[in-house]
């Protein structure tokens, strides 16, 4: 059976466009309202990454790590982001939902046990920023038979042999990192060289959704559209964090920032 994350890139490579992956971090900046954002933006996302709440990221910008202390602030704990995600599936059965998160959370928590709460609350994938390939062949291959697709990360400076292998080894998507920075740095490459790496890696085997992420924004969207997909997560924490500092509704202002974002690359 086709996975929910290649239906998703078959449904927008159809409607000619990229897909549109958000990110948020579960539980920010209440459980409730975590949830009501995901529900409303994902009317306009392709697919839904949710973000561990974690206190020492090593890959996340301002944005994120603003989001992430709100969320921790609030005692949010791994089985409520659990809690979410599986709620968020009880209505949007279709929309694919990716869990990104740490490697030390997962081993604390057990990779077998962390496996089967996966399954059991419906996840479609996980993203483990420091899980890097080869380190993580087995604990993909474990993904693999759980039917949770295991995504690899590939960044600029990835030698070509080492994409290769990653390729190969990949599941249904490959994460590549626009360049090297935390997430939310403005894009210090020209949108020309990204794709130009991008299709470096794309070429290998056309059969792999790869994604671009990092420094995406209503501004440099649209020039990345040739890509399978582009991720926006700063961008959205960074309108959550203002609707909270100005009391306004979060629900709303970050729905309307993904409906920006989806109408950039239609």
């Amino acid at each position: 059976m086709a996975s929910l994350i290649n239906e998703a890139f078959k449904k927008a490579k159809n409607a000619s466009r990229p897909a549109l992956l958000t990110y948020t971090v579960a539980g920010d900046n209440t459980k409730k309202q975590s949830l009501k954002i995901l529900k409303s933006i994902s009317a306009h996302a392709d697919i839904c990454e949710l973000g561990f709440p974690h206190n020492t990221p090593i890959a996340d910008g301002g944005q994120i790590q603003s989001s992430a202390y709100r969320a921790i602030k609030n005692g949010i704990k791994i089985n409520d982001v659990f809690a979410i995600a599986k709620e968020f599936k009880l209505s949007k059965k279709t929309i694919p939902i990716i869990l990104m998160g740490y490697y030390n959370m997962i081993y604390q928590y057990n990779e077998d046990k962390f496996l089967k709460k996966c399954k059991n609350s419906k996840i479609d994938g996980l993203i483990v920023v420091d899980l890097p390939y080869p380190e993580n062949k087995s604990f993909s291959k474990k993904c693999k038979k759980q039917g949770i697709n295991f995504i690899q990360l590939v960044s600029p400076t990835t030698s070509s042999i080492r994409l290769k292998r990653i390729i190969k080894d990949s599941h249904d998507m490959i994460y590549y990192i626009s360049m090297l920075s935390t997430t939310g740095g403005k894009l210090k490459v020209s949108a020309r060289k990204i794709l130009e790496n991008y299709f470096k890696i794309k070429n290998q085997n056309k059969s792999k959704n790869v994604v671009i992420g990092f420094g995406i924004t209503e501004k440099t969207i649209k020039s990345l559209k040739k890509a399978d997909g582009l991720v926006v997560g700063s961008a959205i924490c960074k309108e959550l964090s203002k609707s909270i500092k100005y009391r306004q509704n979060a629900v709303t202002n970050v729905t309307n920032v993904v409906r920006r974002l989806k109408n950039k690359i239609k």
